[in-house]
Order: C-alpha cells, then structure tokens, then sequence
C-alpha cells in the first residue's frame, strides 16, 4: 500500500505506515477543510521533526495528478484465483452541490492507497440533485467529470450508481426544480397513512405521468442516462466499466417503508405501506373495480402496524391468523408488489436501452429486508414490496425482471450473519441470500456483492469471504463506503487484511507493498508535492 498526500502552499504534514491509518481518521469527508496531525512513529527523523501542516480544500476543476502513478492500463495487482473484483465506494458527497470536487486531496491520498493494496475500481454516486439541479435538461457535470479523470489517473476501474433519489445524510436533496414542483403538488412524492410525503425520491406511481413541466419521470430518467453517456464516452470501457441505475430509496428497488427505527429499542419495526398517495390510490381503486371488490380500493390495510411496531401488535401481519392470509391480503399485496416489479422494469428497461452500444454492465439493487424473516408473513419485506411469505417465493419474479432485461443484481449485507442478529428480530440475513440466490441462478443473473456498514469486527470480514467467494463466488463486490471510518486505525488494518486473504491472495503476497515501502512512498510523493506547491 502506498499513500500519496498534497499538500497546500509549501506546507506539508506526513503520516507514516501505521500512523497514516490515525491520520486518515482527522479527514473528515464531510467538511472542506480538516488538519492532518502528525503522529509518533515516522520513519525519518527530517518528516517528524518538520512541523508542517496541509489544508484539504474543495477545488472547482483540474483533478489532482501524479506521473508516478501506473498507466492505466498496466496490472499491478496479482490475479486472484476466483476472479472477484473488489471495488470501494467513494463518498457520498464526494461532489459538493455546487459541483466542485469535495476533500479532492483526501480522495486522491485515498485512490493511491486503494491501488496499492490491490482493489480493482471504486463505485462513484452520480446525483441527480446535483448534476440537473436548477431546471430540467440543463446539466453539469464537471465535478463528476474532475473525479473520473483522477480515477483514471489512478488506474482504477470506476462503476457509476446514478441516483435518482436524495439523501438526508449527507444532505443532498432532489433536483431545486422538481422540489418546486413537489411543493406546489406533493401526490409525486410516496405518502404513509397519516399522509406523510417521503420527499426523498418520487412516487413509482407517477413514472409514466407527464408531472415534470409536461414530461414524465421515466423521459427525464433516460435523458440524464443519455446526456451522462454522451458526457463519459471517453471513460467508457477503458474506466468506466459498470452502471447502477437507482430504483427507488437509497437507490434500492423499494418503496419508502422504513423512515424510522423504533424508538424504543434497536430492532427495526415492520414499517408501513406507502400506498397513500393520489397516484398509488387511483391505481389501487382501478384494481379494486376491475377485481370486482371496489371497497379493496379505499386505501391500504386498516389493520397494519405502524413503523416501529412489532408484527403482532396489529392484526394484520400476525402468524395465525393474519390478514395477510387472507383473499383481502392476497389482493393487496399481490397489486402492490406489482407496481414496485412495473417500475423495476420500466427504470431497467430503460437504462439496459440507454447502453447497449456501450462496454459497461447495468445493475440494479434490491434490498435485504431480513429483520422479521423467520415469521410467516415475513412482514418487513411485504411493506418494502416484496410479496414472499413461508408459502410464496418473491423473488423469482424479481430475478425474472432483471433477466429480461440482461442486468445484473447487486445484493447488500454480505458482511450479516445470522448469530449477530437480535434474536427479538427473528432475523436471517443467512437464509434470505441464499433464497435469492437460488432464483438468481436459476434465471442465470449475475449477482454483485456489498457490505452493509464499515465493519470493525472481524466476523464481518470472515462473512464477507464466506459470501462472495469459493461456491458463492460473486464476480464483482464493492465495499462500501471511503470515508473517516474507512480509514480509521480500527478499520483499515482488518480490511488490508481481508483484501489480501480474499480469493487466496496470500499466495501472491510478495507482489504486495510492505508497510516500510508505503512510509517511502508516503514520503518521496509527499515531499515531491510540496515543492510543487511551493513553486
């Protein structure tokens, strides 16, 4: 591993081989500006005594370069046996909403040590908010652009998720145009029961609606997708090698039903349907008429529980008994859970068009609903949209649709084991993978792996291994996400660790920087850096 750090003006401050660990901690992603402290243990007397300093700032345009850095086309990593490309996800915010590349000297000592550990590529969130920010058709993508040319510079690989959704942490909300809109109108956004808006992303119910000043979201959807690909052609196939088109929350093929944890306790409650909105009950009542029940179409399930409550403390998703089971429930879960398959389709469909005369991969991600999995009525995932019970599988229409459409699924939550659940939650993460696996392999989709949070506990590593390698293998598994935790000396030691080890890696390990050749790099880039500044 090698890690290359510039500094700003003629001030410099290195870390070196396990106090660079320590160092990454101070940069925080979040803010443009954060101080680098030296720490104990450096290797040259010259770096620790120096009393230098460097400033990470937001730039607006040319990316940070290095002509030590691999050509692009070279291999300096050792092929690993079952052929699993690891990736890493940059921050979320890595581009500001004023398009200027956020913490660009932290992404650029980071996208060094990545490749020099030997990781394949890094996945980049493209947002919608920002790059189509003041009116629709207008777009801007020059910090986008900044990135995938410092990615390039790197010798990485790079994915693409484009995000048609907001994010509340960090604070990166829908385009301001489409927010006016959802003002003056708010039926585009998913309501709950109480009438709540999630404002995050909008209601698949308007997909094919022409609600956006006369054009319908899946219009602007594919004209992003078309401006992004005439925008990246040079990227393609030689960096750009993968697109994730985003299919609801969090980019997840999904309705909004979890926007709140219980209070009272850390194990996720049911959720709640996201079926209130004009557009869902229209939908809903024409359903109900042509079934023949129009009194089905007044609204979602009187008797369902609210979003921290436990399964049983409502009528509706109870073992025995339960409504779910019911004529009334099948109806219900069987149209809602078609809407959230049509929209998948259509958004796919969609990007799958978009790039067919290019060299990149479409994916799209579904979520796993785990918590509650070991009841009948599985009822954190029939809220979300997934119609599967102990007597229905429902996710064989699902791999069907990604089929049809020749995308691959990204599955997340590699890094879950059963025995580190609640077991209040009656959770399994374990057997739900392997549930959708088997459909996956059934219809032949390719599965691409992530990781739930950073994890700084070694069975999440071992997890990991176990999920997409040997008899499970994935061909591509994205650790999410860079960041201060990334890096942090509770962290990044253990995913070094797992890196290496991943696919039999260790057999290669001489081809694999020491420590000590990091310090030397750290020092000879860093220094090297400085004077350019200071020139």
């Amino acid at each position: 591993m090698e890690v290359s750090v510039i500094g700003s003006s003629s001030q410099a401050k290195i870390c070196t081989s396990r106090s660079v660990l320590s160092s990454y901690r101070e940069i925080r992603f979040c803010n443009f500006q954060k101080r680098v402290s030296l720490l104990p243990n450096t290797k040259s007397k010259r770096w620790r005594n120096s009393g230098l300093s460097f400033t990470l700032n937001a730039v607006r345009s040319s990316p940070v370069r290095s002509d030590r850095l691999p050509h692009r086309g070279s291999s300096s990593k050792p092929k690993s046996l079952d052929g699993v490309r690891v990736f890493v996800g940059l921050p979320l915010d890595a581009v500001s909403d004023c398009n200027t590349v956020n913490h660009a000297r932290a992404i650029a000592a980071g996208l060094r040590a990545l490749k020099l550990l030997g990781i394949d590529g890094v996945e980049l969130p493209v947002w919608w908010g920002i790059v189509e920010k003041e009116s629709m058709g207008k777009y801007d993508w020059s910090g986008y652009l900044v990135l995938a040319e410092m990615i390039q510079n790197a010798g990485l690989k790079l994915h693409v998720s484009l995000c048609f959704h907001g994010s509340k942490q960090p604070k990166i909300p829908l385009p301001e145009w489409v927010s006016h809109i959802g003002d003056l109108e708010p039926s585009i956004y998913h309501a709950d029961r109480s009438g709540d808006h999630y404002r995050e992303c909008l209601s698949l119910a308007v997909d094919e609606v022409p609600v956006l000043n006369g054009k319908t979201p899946v219009q602007v959807y594919q004209e992003f997708c078309e401006s992004f690909k005439s925008s990246f052609s040079n990227f393609f196939g030689s960096t750009i090698t993968g697109v994730t088109v985003g299919l609801g929350p969090d980019g997840e093929l999904r309705y909004p039903c979890h926007r709140h944890l219980a209070s009272h306790t850390n194990i996720p409650g049911v959720g709640e349907f996201q079926c209130y909105d004009k557009n869902m009950l229209n939908l809903l009542k024409e359903k109900a008429e042509a079934a023949g029940n129009p009194l089905w179409g007044l609204g979602g399930p009187h008797d369902a529980p609210s979003y921290d409550q436990f399964p049983n403390s409502s009528q509706f998703f109870k073992d025995n008994g339960g409504s779910w089971d019911s004529p009334y429930g099948d109806f219900f879960l069987s149209w809602y859970s078609s809407e959230l398959l049509s929209h998948g389709d259509r958004l796919l469909s969609l990007a799958s068009t978009s790039f067919s005369n290019t060299p990149v991969t479409v994916h799209g991600k579904i979520p796993l609903m785990h918590s509650w999995y070991k009841t009948r009525a599985h009822p954190s995932e029939l809220t979300a949209g997934f119609y599967n019970t102990v007597s229905r599988d429902g996710y064989e229409a699902v791999a069907e649709m990604f089929a049809r459409n020749s995308c691959k699924m990204i599955l997340p939550g590699m890094d879950l084991s059963d025995k580190h659940q609640p077991q209040e939650s009656l959770s399994s993460p374990e057997s739900m993978l392997a549930q959708i696996r088997i459909v996956c392999r059934k219809h032949r989709v390719e599965i691409s792996g992530q990781n739930s949070v950073v994890s700084k506990a070694p069975h999440g590593f071992e997890q990991i291994k176990k999920n997409v390698s040997g008899v499970s293998a994935v061909d591509l598994f994205t650790y999410q996400r860079m960041g201060a935790d990334f890096f942090s000396p509770e962290h990044f030691p253990s995913f070094t660790h797992f890196v290496r080890n991943l696919n039999q890696l260790e057999m290669f390990s001489d081809d694999l920087p020491e420590e000590e050749e990091v310090v030397e790099s750290v020092l000879l880039n860093s220094e090297s850096n400085s004077r350019m500044q200071a020139a």
